[in-house]
């Protein structure tokens, strides 16, 4: 009988290497291989450059690749490519750290991995290890309260429809908006028509040299960073 190693979810936080729980550092300094995702069109991985320096040296370190595309065939090729390579690595009995941006299970590459895996070795063993979210830290930088007393916080993805985007907005108290980077000119309507362009605090490539913090949405570009969210909060 085969006795798999342990994954391990890793969240690395949003950018700061100061971040990183002291439980995910115990971990990446005793796994046997560290899993570094990447875009095949960039060499270098943000999640392994934040992880870096809580490495223990000699780690060996396992780079997957994923194609920028929206070809659905080409991606699930690649996740099932790079779903093999780790169970490859599980069976050997070794364990593997995957690294995240943030926090495993909140808008993560881990979840597809884990899915795609499952799929292949339904038994191997998973630990999650929580990060702290770039929402949470961009809050923490702007000293803005994300929620108190009665009040509710959505999540929403920057993604979602200009509909839907106005349907949670005009109901929440607060609200995150995450992957802001790519429908800005939609965000900005939306928000604009509910009112709360001027509540709007837009952060981006927060914790990296070039951060910036807009507070309202005038002079935000329309095609920011991949890096960017915004947080908003009525009154």
């Amino acid at each position: 009988m085969t006795r798999y190693g342990t994954l391990h979810g890793i969240g690395v936080g949003p950018g700061d290497p100061d971040l990183i729980t002291l439980k995910a550092v115990k971990i990446l300094q005793n796994v046997d291989v560290v899993l570094a995702a990447a875009s095949t069109k960039n060499e270098a991985s943000l999640a392994l450059s934040i992880a870096r320096p809580h490495l223990r040296q000699g780690a060996q370190i396992l780079r997957l690749d994923f194609p920028m595309t929206r070809d659905q065939a080409v991606l699930d090729q690649a996740w099932r490519d790079n779903a093999r390579a780790v169970a490859d690595i599980l069976a050997q009995g070794k364990s593997a750290a995957f690294l995240t941006l943030g926090d495993p299970l909140t808008y993560s590459t881990f979840g597809y991995l884990l899915r795609t895996l499952n799929g292949l070795l339904a038994e191997i063993p998973v630990q999650v290890t929580p990060g702290i979210t770039s929402y949470q830290a961009a809050a923490a930088h702007t000293g803005r309260v994300l929620v108190e007393s009665g009040e509710s916080l959505a999540v929403v993805s920057g993604v979602a429809g200009e509909a839907e985007l106005e349907r949670v907005l005009s109901s929440a108290q607060a609200a995150v908006i995450l992957k802001a980077y790519k429908n800005m000119p939609v965000i900005r309507r939306v928000l604009a028509r509910l009112g709360l362009s001027d509540a709007a605090v837009f952060v981006t490539r927060l914790g990296l040299e070039d951060e910036a913090v807009f507070h309202g949405l005038d002079a935000v570009p329309d095609r920011p960073s991949y890096f960017s969210l915004i947080l908003v909060r009525r009154g």
